[in-house]
């Protein structure tokens, strides 16, 4: 529109774009402003020259407040007074004085570009200080006041952790000089000499506690007691390495590696088992701030720094930290659809934002996330840490509250479900994590991947937290190992069981169904964007001998330990099929009933149909359709009902995910089986579209436009586009306003890269009709 701006939110100025009418195509631009600041007349410039204090300056707001996250300093260096000592005689003090040794000044060889940071595949992080992992070798050097001397001279470092140093917890660390570094110890060996400089090699243990350390240098005479100290000026951070075969953590593939510690971006899924959807999202595990954010929440969680060597406690903390629900963690968990005071959780796309607000606020939880939001942060917090994750989604992903270890449904005499009973739920996706390491706590074969899950569900020894579980341990069934198998077990593998209720009030097992939960466990596979499949890690394969045994190994150590004593006889199926990618938002649903009889002789049954718009946890918001439909089947006939929901019976209805469930039950006539069958679907939503111009260079500006079309035939009301792409455009809010029906909106964003390689701009729109609209480009930056 002509002499209209759209503004980036930084400020209480916001654009506005009012919706046209269909098919009007509405392009917008986005320019960038510099900040105008007019500073006063000369005379006030002269005068704050020289009087300061008289004249200061105006305050100038930042638009980038969670930027500036500092890291808390060691003092300065200090030299420790000598203890007052007898005098010696005149000549034997004099000596003693010459051959005196303490310490100028020491580097840390921190450099991002260095051998340090590059050897220890920490020189990602954007932080200046050393960055280094246990059980490797690392490098100092050291400027002396006069050469050092074996024969005379005696040296060693300290290095301490924690708020109480104790040599006896691990957390001050008396490193010795040897003559030979020997592996699994902290030792220190002088590698180079010139002069008065010294280089030395220092090696730590696979088992080091992990954190921030500081270094003291203690300088003396071997002849003497008296010592001088040296304290440096910069910190180092000790991560695990799972580089280092004798560390818990070490994965032995390179490209794993790559994948599951140094990659910052990854594939978030969601949707439902016939319609996955995916997301990119920006980890930002490297990103300024993030490393002094992620070990903050260590020490926000009380865990003893002591424990921080032990990556088994590390990832339990974790995922009880990330969620605010009764620990003050990063997020806190809504889904009731308001999201009022908070960010929905829809709109994030990264990280970075949340980390460094919950750090910059002094641990105030961020509002708002869920179960996608809580697992890429906490794969953010875990990578950063050196601890090899992923996100993973469970598809049809059983929510059991009892400890059954089944899903349990419940109906009444007339088949009508009790819903206070019906506590057990099956969200349509869930998203937690894997986690490698090894585990010496539980006995051999269940090290490698372990699922933990920050999303706060049901206590675990009296904290919202859960695992970590041995993923082979899930597999077999062995739900009495450690930590809290049963209910991730139960997510993956349970049997859903239908109840109803007799006249007498107790209830009768009517149906099963085995294969309900559990389908198409995702995660991003190495080295691509693409899907991969990894339900074969967490179950056998449904239906086959090892699944039914893992399966009823699991329910004997469940509240319900007789629930499969009693085998039933089907030979009349019902199931809902799709066709292609699903049905789309702002069109007719139209769905499948495909009823088969499986007998030579006919059979009859009234299907009773009743879809309701849910969440994405299982939790349903209402009815919105009920219908009975009568069949009759010949011997062996197979017959098919179309199913169709209108548009307008849910334009009004839908909630975050756009998710929806059919429920189909009945009984045959012939033989009374009970027919049971529950689908959820999704209505698609549309990607933004966002095309790279011009050349991607460092340092060289250029542009990307993200298009986007309104699918509804309705006005989008108060649509806000937030874009991010690391190392290309920092994170911000664009505001566009209401979007006309079916109209396309057109932003171009002008941005400049600061880091070469391979770059993902993302963008997500947010508007209280719509979610889950999001688009990425990928960008190859080349240097200059």
């Amino acid at each position: 529109m002509p002499g209209e701006r759209l503004t980036v939110r930084d400020t209480s100025e916001v654009g506005r774009f009012p919706g046209a009418a269909p098919p009007t195509r509405v392009e917008l631009t986005i320019e960038k402003e510099e900040e105008k600041k007019q500073e006063k007349g000369g005379c006030c410039r002269w005068l704050r020259k020289i009087c300061p204090c008289c004249c200061k300056p105006q305050n100038i707001t930042s638009h980038d407040v969670t930027d500036r996250i500092e890291v808390v300093k060691p003092p300065a260096p200090i030299v420790a007074p000598e203890p007052v000592k007898p005098k010696p005689e005149n000549g034997e003090a004099k000596e003693m004085e010459e051959l005196k040794l303490s310490v100028v000044s020491v580097d840390l060889l921190s450099s991002k570009l260095g051998q340090n940071r590059r050897e220890h595949h920490t020189d990602q992080f954007e932080e200046s200080e050393l960055i280094i992992r246990r059980g490797q070798t690392f490098q100092i050097e050291m400027e002396l006041n006069r050469p050092f001397n074996a024969d005379t001279h005696k040296l060693h470092l300290d290095l301490k952790t924690g708020s109480l140093p104790i040599v006896s917890k691990g957390t001050h660390v008396i490193i010795p000089l040897v003559d030979h570094l020997e592996d699994e110890r902290w030792e220190a060996k002088i590698v180079e000499q010139n002069g008065k400089k010294i280089k030395l090699s220092v090696n730590s243990p696979p088992n080091a506690v992990i954190g921030l350390y500081g270094l003291t240098v203690t300088t003396g005479l071997l002849a003497s007691e008296t010592t001088s100290s040296y304290t440096s000026n910069k910190n180092i951070f000790m991560l695990f390495n799972p580089w280092c075969e004798e560390d818990i953590t070490f994965l032995d593939d390179e490209e794993e590696r790559k994948e599951y510690v140094l990659n910052d971006t990854g594939r978030l899924y969601y949707g439902t088992e016939k319609q996955i959807g995916s997301r990119t999202w920006n980890y930002g595990q490297f990103h300024e701030g993030i490393l002094e954010a992620c070990l903050f929440i260590l020490e926000k969680s009380d865990m003893p720094p002591s424990g921080r060597g032990d990556a088994v406690n590390v990832v339990r903390v974790i995922s009880a930290m990330i969620n605010a629900q009764d620990d003050f963690g990063v997020l806190v968990g809504n889904w009731s659809g308001n999201y009022a005071g908070g960010v929905s959780p829809t709109a994030w796309s990264s990280s970075v934002k949340i980390l460094r607000k919950y750090h910059a606020s002094d641990g105030k939880p961020v509002e708002y996330g869920q179960c996608w939001v809580f697992s890429a942060v906490t794969t953010t917090v875990l990578r950063c840490l050196g601890i090899p994750a992923r996100s993973v989604t469970n598809f049809q992903s059983a929510h059991d509250t009892d400890v059954s270890l089944t899903t349990d449904v419940y109906f009444d005499e007339n088949m009508q479900p009790i819903d206070y009973l019906n506590s057990d739920s099956v969200w349509n996706f869930h998203v937690w994590n894997d986690c490698w390491m090894a585990r010496p706590d539980l006995p051999p074969g269940h090290g490698g991947w372990q699922a933990i899950d920050s999303t706060p569900q049901e206590t675990s020894q009296g904290t919202f937290r859960c695992g970590p579980a041995s993923v082979n341990a899930i597999r077999s069934g062995q739900v009495y190992l450690k930590h809290d198998t049963p209910f991730i077990f139960a997510e993956v593998n349970s049997d859903k069981i239908y109840w109803q209720r007799n006249l007498d009030g107790t209830f009768s097992q009517i149906h099963s169904e085995k294969k309900a939960v559990g389908h198409f466990i995702s995660t991003k596979a190495v080295g691509s964007d693409e899907r991969a499949d990894i339900t074969h890690l967490y179950k056998y394969q449904e239906g086959s001998e090892e699944e039914r045994i893992a399966v009823e190994t699991a329910s004997r150590f469940g509240s319900k330990p007789d629930v499969y004593s009693t085998p039933m006889a089907e030979d009349v199926s019902v199931e809902v099929k799709m066709d292609g990618e699903g049905p789309r938002m702002g069109s007719d649903a139209q769905l499948s009933i495909l009823v088969k009889n499986l007998s030579s002789q006919p059979r009859r049954t009234t299907l009773h149909s009743q879809v309701a718009v849910m969440y994405y946890t299982g939790v349903l918001k209402g009815t919105i359709k009920t219908e009975q439909m009568p069949v009759e089947l010949l011997p062996n006939e197979e017959k098919t009902i179309e199913w169709v929901l209108p548009y307008q019976q849910y334009q009004d209805q839908l909630v975050d995910q756009a998710a929806l469930m059919l429920t189909l039950s009945g009984r045959v006539s012939e033989t009374k089986q009970v027919l049971a069958n529950q689908t959820t679907f999704r209505l698609r939503t549309p990607d933004l579209t966002i095309t790279p111009l011009g050349d991607a260079v460092v340092g060289k500006e250029m542009a990307a436009k993200i298009t986007f079309t309104n699918p509804l035939p309705r006005t989008l009301k108060g649509v806000m586009f937030r874009v991010e792409g690391l190392g290309l455009q920092k994170d911000h809010e664009v505001v566009v306003g209401d979007v006309g029906s079916h109209s396309t909106v057109t932003l171009t964003e002008h941005f400049i890269p600061t880091h070469p390689g391979p770059r993902k701009l993302v963008a997500s729109l947010d508007c209280k009709q719509l979610s889950q609209v999001h688009g990425v480009a990928n960008i190859v930056v080349l240097e200059q």
